[in-house]
């Protein structure tokens, strides 16, 4: 008879050990960590504290987890916060920079805008290159890179040559008007496996807080 059959056979008459309990008592199972041969209700005990062990675990991240969305999510409400605040566009765009270095910890950042406003002669308003302003347009997610693209190296100075990773945020109103990039010299620091959820709402609260300032 075949392991699997007998397998089988137990599973399919769970009273064979209610009817031969003697067998189950004496019954002798390798220790899961080697060595010496253990009785089943042992082996049975630290199977189950494995797994607790590992529910443990699971239990831990997700709670690191919660915490770490948590702080996230605060400080999203402060960037909004402080955009609503501002009282003029140099103004909203000198807090935006301020809260993505001091509470994000973003090392660099760069901003260009398309749009008409009666504010016109700050760097964010600089001409863009017309591949990129169609890169803006096509993506509908933050777009994650090892290295600057197109022509936004520019737009980073001296710092450009350093940066590993960048997030690339597109910023819309009924179209799109700019984009916002975020970038570090940490290869971990921005990467689709961590994610788009708060980096889309930033661009959305960015996007919005712009509204109020373009003509027309």
């Amino acid at each position: 008879m075949r392991s699997e059959e007998v397998a089988r056979y137990l599973k399919e008459h769970p009273e064979f050990f209610e009817e031969h309990a003697e067998l189950l008592a004496s019954m002798q199972l390798p220790h899961p960590h080697g060595g010496r041969a253990i009785p089943i209700a042992e082996r049975q005990v630290l199977t189950l504290r494995e797994k607790s062990r590992a529910l443990e675990g699971k239990l831990r991240e997700l709670v690191q987890f919660g915490e770490e969305n948590d702080s996230i999510s605060e400080r999203v409400h402060r960037v909004t916060l402080a955009l609503l605040a501002a009282s003029d566009l140099p103004f909203l765009l000198d807090a935006l920079y301020s809260n993505l270095r001091e509470d994000f910890a973003v090392p660099v950042v760069a901003l260009r805008l398309w749009i008409e406003t009666s504010t016109q002669d700050r760097i964010e308003f600089a001409d863009v290159n017309q591949e990129t302003r169609v890169f803006a347009d096509s993506v509908t997610a933050p777009y994650f890179s090892e290295r600057p693209i197109l022509d936004t190296g520019a737009w980073f100075g001296d710092d450009h040559a350093e940066l590993r990773s960048l997030a690339y945020v597109p910023l819309r109103l009924a179209r799109t008007v700019g984009l916002l990039v975020l970038g570090s010299a940490d290869p971990q620091r921005f990467s689709a496996d961590k994610g788009t959820l708060y980096l889309t709402r930033l661009g959305e609260v960015v996007s919005t807080a712009l509204k109020r300032y373009v003509d027309g």
